[in-house]
């Protein structure tokens, strides 16, 4: 088996079994008529951070990958891949569009943390599919 089949398999094993904590996960109630405030103090943001519930970065990008963020602008697949790798689609614009379908809290958009490992999430399926070609 070629490495590249391996890594391939690897990804979709982890995807089937991330997919239930996905589908499971509550949906953000941002209660903003489609208007985000991203004015959340540093305090206040790193406290809601560590109590909150939602989306892994991991789901997030999956989520996109998968084409549910497409309402939003936000392309699936070799697309999602493709933009990404010419600027044209950034970790915080699939994060915005979670925001606006309601899978994640507005203040996520503040989290430096958050926005880093959506980047390397989309980075990685960048990768594998650099090795595919």
């Amino acid at each position: 088996m070629k490495f590249i089949n391996l890594l391939n398999s690897a990804f979709i094993v982890a995807c089937i079994t991330f997919l239930p904590g996905i589908f499971g996960a509550k949906t953000a109630n941002n209660n903003n008529a489609g208007q985000i405030n991203t004015d959340v103090s540093s305090n206040t943001l790193r406290t809601n951070l560590l109590n909150a519930s939602y989306l892994k970065p991991f789901n997030t990008t999956f989520l996109a990958y998968q084409g549910y963020f497409k309402e939003q602008g936000i392309p699936s697949g070799g697309a999602l891949v493709s933009e990404f790798q010419i600027g044209k689609v950034t970790a915080k614009d699939v994060v915005q569009a979670a925001v606006k379908a309601n899978k994640l809290p507005a203040q996520v958009l503040n989290d430096k943390s958050y926005l880093n490992a959506v980047e390397s999430q989309l980075t990685s399926l960048s990768n594998i599919n650099d090795l595919n070609n």
